[in-house]
């Protein structure tokens, strides 16, 4: 079973994960440059929180793959906005055109 301790740990490495992939999608949003290698960076850190939650909540019991499931979905939604962002050509600075 997972441990409390480990279950935070993940919980706090996703959040900061979150927070960079946030602000480099702001800056991506402003100054749009969707390939710099922060961006990539942020994506990638997104990805690697969301297979770690995976692999935590196999051991975890209900509550906390609960509590993991919540984050994952907060993970995978933001790697979204940044695909929709970095590929979509019908957006630009942000916005739809």
């Amino acid at each position: 079973m997972a441990t409390r301790q480990s279950i935070e740990d993940c919980i706090q490495k996703c959040e900061d994960a979150i927070r960079y992939a946030q602000e480099q999608y702001k800056s991506g949003m402003e100054q749009e440059h969707y390939h710099d290698e922060e961006y990539t960076n942020a994506m990638q850190k997104l990805e690697e929180s969301v297979n770690d939650v995976r692999d935590l909540a196999h051991s975890a019991n209900a509550q906390q793959r609960e509590q993991l499931h919540r984050m994952r979905l907060q993970l995978q939604s933001l790697q979204n906005e940044m695909i929709l962002l970095e590929h979509d050509p019908t957006v630009v600075g942000g916005k739809l055109h």
